[in-house]
């Protein structure tokens, strides 16, 4: 469940040391999704300026769902005349992946606090990280466990595409976009091999498709963390 990622992404934070204070805030991505801009906008507006204090006092705001975090960064740009703030949101916001390997790459992370355990990791990222992030940040934290083996399967969008998927009209379409590579791929690998996906929508998408449960980066990183 989604819940449990939240937990998870607070133990994890927490078990490194750092201090978490939550912010629950709508995106407007779903009003997006539909091309529902005035409704986007005005909950846009009502956020920027809580995103704003975050900014200026050096608080980086980490989300765990690209589509919603990666809305910070881009679609409020244009939802708001006030590029220097909104500029300021969308360098104070990061997925949590995209945090967790800016801190390993400065040390502060190090594999030491891992499990040595053997493990096969193969990654789906979302298609808001592809367009507005760089797959390479989850591939480098997940990489961290001296003994895990990390690779990033060559997949386009997994098919649900937010609501798509679901829609019943759309799920043939739904499903043959996903059988184009990342179900075949899912299938072929070994049951013991991890899949991540950070995205809801892959993860169901990947369960219907394959029966398969991806999970979360956040969690995997969580379960590879020593006690």
């Amino acid at each position: 469940m989604d819940i449990e990622l939240g937990k998870d992404a607070i133990e994890v934070l927490t078990k490194l040391g750092y201090d978490v204070q939550l912010f629950y805030a709508e995106s407007g991505r779903t009003y997006l999704s539909k091309g529902f801009l005035k409704q986007a906008k005005k909950l846009a507006l009502a956020n920027i300026p809580k995103l704003k204090d975050f900014a200026a006092n050096g608080l980086p705001v980490i989300g765990l769902e690209p589509s919603a975090v990666l809305t910070f960064r881009d679609e409020y740009k244009r939802f708001s005349q006030d590029s220097e703030t909104t500029t300021a949101i969308a360098v104070n916001t990061f997925l949590l992946e995209e945090f967790l390997a800016s801190e390993i790459q400065k040390n502060e992370i190090t594999a030491d606090l891992f499990t040595k355990e053997a493990k096969t990791v193969k990654i789906h990222a979302h298609c808001h990280q592809k367009a507005l992030s760089n797959q390479k940040v989850t591939f480098d934290v997940l990489n961290l466990p001296e003994n895990y083996k990390v690779s990033i399967i060559s997949s386009g969008c997994c098919g649900m595409a937010g609501s798509f998927g679901y829609e019943k009209e759309h799920y043939e379409v739904s499903m043959k976009v996903g059988e184009l590579k990342l179900f075949p791929s899912v299938r072929k690998s070994p049951e013991d091999t991890i899949i991540s996906a950070n995205g809801t929508s892959c993860r169901h998408q990947i369960y219907d498709g394959t029966k398969r449960e991806a999970l979360h980066p956040v969690t995997i990183f969580k379960n590879a963390l020593l006690a």
